[in-house]
């Protein structure tokens, strides 16, 4: 420590020693360039290291942040059965979707009651009871437009239950029945009522629908209707090859979605305060992250693609499969956009509570407009008083305070959506902006108040007695004495120093 001193001291001599001589001379001082000393090498060492670690942060922050965005949606999606249902009970008012539940439905009533061998057993019952022959051949021709008719009705009376407000109730028990047997099946609950295990397959159960349409064929008088026997049968939806790596899978989600978008907000929390430059860091961190949830939605504008593929091999037709897509990704769609909403609103308010010039600007013209509209207010004798002056004295409190309840409200309050950030990014400038208005700053004549009376000690000295001052020059803070070889005495006009 005290060898860094001594090279201090002996920079700055040589410097004092290069502008006396200048001054002799009659020539402009030429400061030699310092040269970087150990406690400057260390400093600048501690801020490369800041700022590479602050980047690390930023990035690692930002790559974790659309893992958290599908983590957790799947993790609502898989845990919560009401939100479930909630999401895609609204599916049942969809046409394509309820043209491909009818279609479901009449095949698997066709695969289980055979229709034309029932009509033909019914015709062939009559013509033994003993018919002409006219009548016999009269009966044959009608098997088939009997069986087309048996048929027909059977698909009007399901596409009628279907389109009814009665099916959405019966989907609605259909999603909740699947979903809580897909999720005890994930769960390895022994008590499931099915087990996902031989060919793999997930999908929305047509039991509880088909003994609604049975119900319905009864009371519309098709009696054979009623022994139609129990059908599981399911929409497929997706189809796994190893159910041990599905739990593992759902498992990891779970816990996944509870804990990454934490990780993900401290990541970018802690690069930006381990930054040199916070507001540059604040504002790149939060462009970052907008970025990469432009990269997500354009992800699943892509996944539309692959869903359709998927589900026109299993039979679905394109626009319900292209229905039920636009349900499944729709909460993680619009999460998606909040959090851009998010970071835009994130990098301009850093960029307006930064030190750049034209911020400074604007803050200056919002505060010298707010101080005009309080001085006529003022003048109109409305005042804040002692109020004023309290809320003056605690303002980056009070302003820390409104930022704290804004950011707690984006991180808590769930659905994220855009219009709760819009809001509460409303509800906070109006908060500030109301506090910068009801606050009194201290006027000219109140500060001279407050001011304490000089002591005769402490009057400042005057020009001559500055002449005569010790011939002592302070260094930097916390530095010894330097002599003074730089002070030059007071020269007459006219004549020029030896």
């Amino acid at each position: 420590m005290a060898r860094s001193t001594v090279q201090e001291l002996q920079r700055r001599l040589a410097a004092l020693e290069a502008e006396n001589s200048a001054l002799r001379g009659g020539i402009p001082a030429v400061t030699p360039a310092p040269t970087p000393g150990p406690v400057e090498s260390r400093r600048r060492s501690r801020g490369w290291g800041r700022t590479f670690s602050a980047t690390v942060l930023i990035v690692l922050g930002t790559l974790v942040a659309p893992l958290a965005l599908v983590a957790a949606w799947g993790n609502v999606q898989l845990t919560d059965t009401d939100r479930f249902v909630a999401s895609y009970a609204g599916l049942a008012t969809d046409p394509a979707v309820q043209a491909a539940v009818t279609d479901q439905v009449v095949e698997a009533i066709d695969g289980q009651v055979d229709i034309p061998a029932l009509t033909t057993d019914v015709i062939d019952g009559v013509i033994e009871l003993g018919t002409g022959p006219a009548a016999t051949r009269a009966l044959e021709l009608l098997k088939g437009p009997a069986a087309q008719g048996l048929q027909s009705l059977v698909a009007t009376v399901v596409e009628r239950f279907v389109e009814s407000e009665a099916f959405a109730n019966v989907w609605a028990s259909a999603l909740r029945i699947s979903h809580s047997q897909v999720v005890s099946a994930l769960q390895n609950d022994p008590d499931a009522a099915i087990a996902l295990g031989s060919d793999g397959t997930i999908g929305i159960q047509l039991a509880p629908i088909i003994e609604a349409a049975k119900e319905v064929l009864v009371d519309q008088g098709v009696e054979f209707a009623a022994s139609i026997p129990t059908v599981d049968r399911t929409i497929t939806v997706a189809q796994v090859d190893s159910l041990p790596t599905v739990q593992l899978a759902y498992q990891l989600v779970v816990a996944a979605g509870l804990w990454l978008p934490w990780v993900a907000i401290l990541l970018l929390a802690a690069g930006v305060l381990a930054a040199r430059r916070r507001s540059v860091a604040l504002i790149t961190a939060a462009l970052s992250l907008g970025l990469v949830m432009v990269i997500v939605l354009a992800g699943l504008a892509a996944g539309r693609i692959f869903f359709d593929a998927a589900m026109r091999t299993n039979g679905i037709p394109v626009d319900a499969g292209g229905t039920i897509y636009e349900q499944v990704v729709g909460a993680m769609r619009d999460t998606a956009v909040a959090v851009l909403v998010l970071a835009l609103v994130t990098a301009v308010v850093g960029w307006f509570a930064g030190p750049f010039e034209v911020p400074r600007r604007l803050r200056a013209a919002a505060k010298a407009g707010a101080a005009a509209l309080r001085a006529t207010l003022e003048r109109r004798g409305l005042s804040t008083g002692r109020v004023g002056a309290w809320l003056h004295s605690r303002r980056t409190l009070l302003r820390v305070a409104i930022t704290l309840v804004g950011a707690a409200v984006v991180l808590l309050v769930r659905p994220l959506s855009t219009s709760l950030i819009l809001w509460t990014l409303a509800f906070a400038l109006l908060a500030v902006l109301i506090l910068e208005l009801v606050e009194r700053p201290p006027s000219a004549e109140e500060d001279d108040q407050d001011d304490a009376p000089t002591h005769e000690a402490e009057k400042p000295p005057a020009d001559d007695e500055i002449g005569r001052a010790s011939p002592v020059v302070a260094g930097a803070p916390g530095d010894p004495a330097v002599p003074a070889v730089s002070a030059v005495p007071a020269v007459p006009a006219g004549e020029t120093l030896p």
